[in-house]
């Protein structure tokens, strides 16, 4: 989920904060059993600082099991677990995302959390997000964190120089969002700016809102059909960066944290983003910069988006797989999640984090938009598809970033992602 290209330059930073035990792995020397350690991918500092807090309040209370963090990046997560879970190192708590962990559970590296988990934390969060971390026998593989919605920013004296008004509501139709773009753009000036260097997460999270599934099955019996409207919302992003030019096709190019200069300079009166986007903002905005998020994307079917939450696993290798989810069901506590997803402006998975989070806030600074952004997000056919990761990699982001560059038509895009899928079969 989100965050991978500037999760590098400030992971590397960032000490790690280690308790005196070996980096990886589990067992080695004579402490193994009562000490775990847990891989995290969090990487602003907020949410680094909330990470250490919840981490240490856990050592403080169970002395007899402590928990060593260690940091990892969201860049390379999935080649080090690879790495990890074949040389017998993997970390006892594993930070990852839904759409990633699959692959994993079902080659039988991932523990099943069912058994240990409190009822509380199972009732706190919504059975479709649940599928999202259940396997196809029915293990849960992973406790789901937090969640991340794409949402539209708005530089809102951008719209009151142009004399247009910011919408509110419940949800902002495609239709009107285009209409908006067209009438934003003038001389030097885009309606919208959208990092999409790595297009494919968006496309087929936003997809959903016009039953863009591109999968049906799950596991690796899991089939993929490209129709109308899977290619709903990549054929609309076109149209505004080479139709009505609304969109600058130059940001499609670049990465999102790329692209946000542009917003802050005026290039832009809207920038496309993940929700998390709003913790950059505030921390590098010019002084007075004065911004607002509008309300949830919708298209035929509504405001769905694809529920790809963070999620938090333990390895079928741990020593102390007990104790693993016990760590786990302390971090879901709704204090804790609320904590983090205000140090990463994400949607906590749980109903009680949420509304501690409303709380918390008031609804300002874009909270109330992203909140209710977290309404429409549902478990996707593709999480369940073993190979996804893979065809992303090697086809579906090779296909888009072709096709956003106008260099393939939607039909050659649509052959591409079929035969990809295909060929990984």
């Amino acid at each position: 989920m989100r965050t991978r290209n500037s999760a590098v330059a400030i992971a590397m930073a960032l000490p790690l904060a280690l308790t005196g035990c070996s980096a990886f792995g589990v067992g080695g020397d004579d402490d193994a059993a009562s000490t775990l350690t847990f891989q995290s991918l969090a990487f602003q500092d907020t949410t680094i600082a909330a990470t250490e807090e919840i981490v240490q309040a856990w050592n403080d209370a169970n002395p007899d099991t402590q928990v060593e963090l260690v940091q990892g990046s969201w860049d390379n997560v999935h080649d080090q677990l690879v790495t990890q879970f074949q040389g017998g190192t993997a970390p006892d708590v594993i930070h990852d995302e839904s759409a990633d962990i699959m692959g994993f559970a079902n080659q039988g590296y991932l523990a099943d959390l069912s058994p240990h988990l409190s009822d509380d934390v199972k009732g706190a969060v919504s059975e479709d997000v649940w599928k999202s971390v259940t396997a196809a026998d029915g293990a849960v593989v992973a406790a789901p964190t937090l969640l991340q919605s794409y949402v539209v920013f708005v530089n809102a004296d951008a719209f009151a120089d142009a004399g247009v008004e910011v919408p509110a509501g419940e949800q902002l139709t495609w239709d009107d969002f285009q209409a908006l773009a067209k009438e934003l753009t003038a001389d030097g000036t885009y309606g919208v700016g959208w990092g999409m260097q790595q297009p494919t997460a968006a496309v087929m999270s936003l997809s959903l809102g016009f039953d863009g599934t591109f999968f049906s099955g799950g596991g690796d019996s899991a089939s993929i059909e490209v129709g109308a409207n899977e290619l709903a919302v990549p054929e609309r992003i076109h149209a505004m960066a080479y139709g009505d030019r609304s969109l600058d096709p130059v940001s499609l190019t670049q990465s999102g944290s790329d692209v946000l200069p542009g917003f802050f300079d005026g290039k832009y009166a809207m920038y496309v983003a993940g929700n998390y986007v709003a913790q950059q903002i505030t921390e590098s905005a010019p002084e007075g910069f004065n911004w607002a998020v509008l309300p949830p994307l919708a298209g035929t079917a509504g405001t769905a988006q694809a529920a790809n939450p963070q999620t938090m696993s333990v390895a079928a290798e741990s020593d102390n797989v007990e104790g693993a989810a016990a760590f786990i069901d302390f971090f879901m506590q709704a204090e804790h999640q609320a904590s983090l997803a205000q140090g990463d402006w994400l949607i906590p998975a749980s109903g009680d984090a949420r509304t501690l989070v409303a709380e918390q806030t008031a609804g300002e600074n874009g909270w109330e938009a992203i909140l209710a952004s977290g309404e429409g997000l549902a478990a996707a056919p593709f999480q369940s598809a073993v190979n996804y990761p893979q065809w992303k990699d090697q086809f579906a982001t090779p296909a888009l970033q072709q096709y956003l560059a106008d260099e393939i038509t939607a039909d050659e895009l649509a052959t591409q992602l079929t035969d990809g899928w295909s060929e990984l079969g």
